[in-house]
């Protein structure tokens, strides 16, 4: 079975992105520049050549020295076509005074022949191209006016003008043409393209090697999350990533280091609530398969026994299954933090309390004001701590609830008149399965008061116990004042995972 080919690396792909992008700038700048600068040549050549119509019009005289041909007749400081007798003088002396400049050639042409060249040439000889006078000739006899045009031949491409020349009294016709050598004048440009070429992949080359270490210094922290991704297990989520700097990637670092102590207390709350749970639960099983064991079939009432403590058993591994179930709803849920009036909320809790039998329950005073929270969950632990004073204190002892708002934030509290926590197991009481020994040792799942503790800290605040006056235990929930900053939205299971994770 063929394995798929491996995809190039993020660097790589980076990599050629860069590079890419850079070379088509370049690429997209030096094709305007050459096709601008293509442009102004040819725009100029044009006009050099534009302008052979008005000096073939008017030619300016200069003596004999200069130009090397005889005056007009006329003696005029202009060279005037009515002042030849023919087509082949007025030529004649045009070609020999429009001297070409460098990287052009002239010639007269007389009935589809050339008849005179330049005396001078600093330019060049374009009476020997056939190719180039056949072209002109054709053009005039086409259009029979100025013509403007290109061609290409073995001296390279041409731009050319050919003006018709006539004359009444003459039945000859003249062609007096007039060509540049695009190729030449192009040269100086093809050069500045060719140098900004090399240029340019030099700088393509250097803006590859930039990009290549800086592309790796931007993924290191990457490959590093991938290093440590791949050595953490179950057993071990203890590898963390060593942020540095402070940009993007050092801010993502610290989010995949925080991810990781959330997903390292999780797994450890896991793993505390399951060795929990199978300690739990190895109790009522060993009770009840050891009752069976030694149950007499054939005795009655030994069986009736035994069914009683079975279903007792049964029950309470109901009761620790239905606690561990609202202590994972309280841990995973979200809390719907809203205002909550501390008065509305103490009165309903005073309404439940007062319909659990054996104490007398009195609200010792109830707060004005508001805080920020769940009010089912507030009023579901505090309903708790009720209860937990109603079974852990004598029948008959009073037992005294109250709120109040301060500016550090809200207390609620229940007080109770029993025997009381000892100090060194207070730090106990509210872990899961975990109770006080001695007169407080009743039933229950041990989960009531992490259930309490957990609601607490998912609204940023805590539960403490102190003693009371007199003899007894005073329970109390701290939230922090309603002007405070919460997270939105406060998780309770990220406070556990947090505190289990340091």
């Amino acid at each position: 079975m063929s394995s798929l080919p491996r995809p190039l690396s993020a660097r790589a792909r980076i990599l050629g992105a860069i590079v890419a992008v850079a070379a088509v700038g370049l690429i997209v700048v030096g094709s305007v520049t050459f096709l601008a600068q293509r442009e102004r040549t040819l725009t100029t050549v044009d006009e050099r050549l534009r302008t052979q119509v008005e000096q073939l019009r008017t030619v300016a005289v200069t003596t004999d020295e200069s130009a090397g041909a005889p005056a007009s007749d006329g003696g005029d400081d202009d060279l005037v076509l009515e002042d030849f007798a023919s087509v082949e003088e007025y030529l004649q002396t045009a070609v020999a005074r429009l001297v070409p400049a460098r990287n052009e050639g002239s010639a007269a042409i007389v009935d589809g022949e050339v008849q005179y060249r330049p005396t001078t040439l600093s330019g060049f000889d374009i009476a020997d191209d056939s190719e180039l006078v056949d072209a002109v000739v054709a053009a005039v006899d086409e259009s029979d006016r100025t013509v403007l045009g290109t061609v290409s031949t073995e001296r390279g491409t041409l731009r050319y003008i050919a003006i018709p020349v006539e004359l009444d009294e003459d039945s000859s016709s003249g062609i007096y043409v007039r060509a540049v050598n695009l190729d030449a004048e192009l040269q100086p440009v093809i050069a500045s393209m060719i140098t900004f070429g090399v240029v340019a992949l030099a700088v393509v080359v250097a803006i590859g090697f930039v990009a290549w270490f800086v592309a790796g210094r931007l993924l290191s922290p990457i490959r590093h999350l991938r290093d440590a991704a791949g050595v953490i297990t179950l057993a071990d989520l203890s590898p963390r990533l060593s942020p540095q700097g402070n940009d993007d990637i050092s801010d993502m670092t610290r989010t995949v280091n925080e991810m990781l102590d959330r997903l390292e207390g999780s797994v450890d709350v896991q793993r505390q609530l399951l060795d929990d749970v199978r300690h739990e639960l190895k109790t009522p099983i060993t009770i009840v398969r050891g009752h069976l064991e030694v149950m007499n079939p054939d005795d009655r009432d030994d069986v009736v026994a035994t069914r009683d403590i079975g279903i007792a058993e049964l029950d309470r591994m109901t009761r620790l299954v239905s606690d561990i179930d609202l202590l994972a709803t309280v841990e995973g849920d979200e809390l719907e933090m809203k205002p909550v009036s501390l008065a509305v909320l103490t009165a309903r809790v005073g309404e439940l309390v007062a319909v659990i039998p054996g104490h007398h329950w009195q609200i010792e005073h109830t707060a004005r004001g508001k805080v920020v929270g769940d009010k089912d969950r507030l009023l579901q632990a505090w309903l708790q701590l009720a209860n937990n004073a109603a079974k852990y204190t004598p029948e008959g002892t009073p037992i005294e609830i109250g709120s109040t708002l301060e500016p550090s934030g809200a207390r609620l509290w229940v007080r109770d008149h029993g025997p009381g926590i000892p100090r060194a197991q207070r730090h106990r009481i509210f872990r899961r399965f975990d109770r006080a020994h001695g007169s407080r040792a009743v039933g229950g799942s041990g989960l009531g008061l992490a259930i309490v503790d957990a609601i607490a800290k998912g609204h940023g605040g805590r539960c403490v116990v102190t003693d009371t006056s007199g003899g007894g235990a005073t329970f109390t929930i701290h939230l922090p004042s309603p002007t405070s900053e919460l997270p939105a939205p406060v998780r309770a299971g990220d406070v556990l995972q947090r505190e289990a994770s340091s």
